[in-house]
């Protein structure tokens, strides 16, 4: 007889990447401190150079640190990245050049938090395919802390104005889940702290039906930038029963079209120094090999 197979586990909905993660710094050299030489991450080689903006690959998924005035993402982000010991000695080895900054790091059960000059906190995890898919380097969620009683209309929201597949999470917690790639999604958990003004970072997702999504924006004024043939933004998370207004984060929306969409980045393997070079080994992969597969 045939195996069953569960073809829905497979669906990904419109959303079918979440590339970036874009927040201000006021410090290019201390960004790249933090998120180069302490997390082990790659800046880009190719786009954003100069000492006005930085992009930071993380296996298939970005940040993008522009100068400015400081940004906070009001939660945090999801990183997979090997090596829990590594990480935790370049941690310590960049902690005494950012001294006097909201640097901090710390080792929790199942993950190391670190947190940036600015107070952006990523939580680090080692891969695990059970728990974040087949990623050995990437971004598998950003989670934003969302008041009391949003949590069930963000959760229609996104599958309702964006065609997102979107779930509630109860646990610890009331969280909306929205699936924004494969083995990636958006946390929305609601949280009785205060909420700090917005201050203008953003997340960036590319979509497949990009006019349907755009056309119930419209409709409703949340547009809030045109920006060129295969982008547009919205800021504003509203109840689609009643226009309700919920929560703010910018979403930089892509086509599948754009020039950029999957574009090669380059990550290199954090281990590898001029001391302890070996030849074949400068790039980590950012999905799990072969030799990782269970069947």
């Amino acid at each position: 007889m045939q195996q069953p197979f569960d073809r829905a586990a497979e669906d990904l909905g419109n959303a079918i990447h979440l590339e970036h993660v874009n927040v201000q710094v006021p410090d290019q050299r201390l960004a790249t401190l933090f998120y180069v030489a302490g997390i082990g991450l790659t800046r880009d080689p190719y786009l954003m150079v100069s000492d006005s903006n930085m992009w930071v690959n993380v296996g298939r998924s970005q940040f993008h640190l522009p100068s400015g005035r400081q940004q906070v993402l009001r939660g945090h982000t999801g990183i997979v990245i090997a090596g829990r010991q590594a990480l935790l000695q370049r941690l310590a080895a960049v902690a005494p050049k950012l001294e006097g900054t909201a640097f901090s790091y710390r080792e929790r059960n199942d993950h190391v938090e670190a947190i940036c000059p600015w107070g952006n906190r990523l939580r680090c995890f080692e891969p695990d395919a059970e728990r974040f898919g087949r990623i050995a380097l990437g971004m598998p969620y950003v989670e934003f802390e969302v008041p009391r009683g949003t949590a069930e209309a963000i959760s229609r929201f996104y599958p309702e104005i964006m065609g997102i597949p979107a779930s509630i999470l109860n646990g610890d917690d009331v969280v909306a889940r929205a699936k924004v790639g494969k083995d990636q999604y958006l946390h929305f958990r609601e949280s009785d702290a205060a909420q700090g003004e917005f201050d203008g970072h953003h997340i960036q997702i590319y979509i497949t039906d990009f006019s349907g999504p755009y056309q119930r924006l419209r409709e409703r004024n949340l547009v809030s930038r045109e920006d060129n043939q295969y982008q547009y933004r919205f800021c504003d998370i509203v109840d689609p029963a009643d226009g309700r207004h919920l929560f703010t984060v910018e979403h930089e929306v892509r086509s599948a079209t754009h020039p950029m969409y999957l574009r090669p980045l380059v990550n290199r393997n954090p281990a590898q120094t001029n001391r302890t070079f070996a030849n074949g080994y400068d790039q980590a992969p950012w999905a799990m090999g072969p030799d990782q597969y269970d069947g």
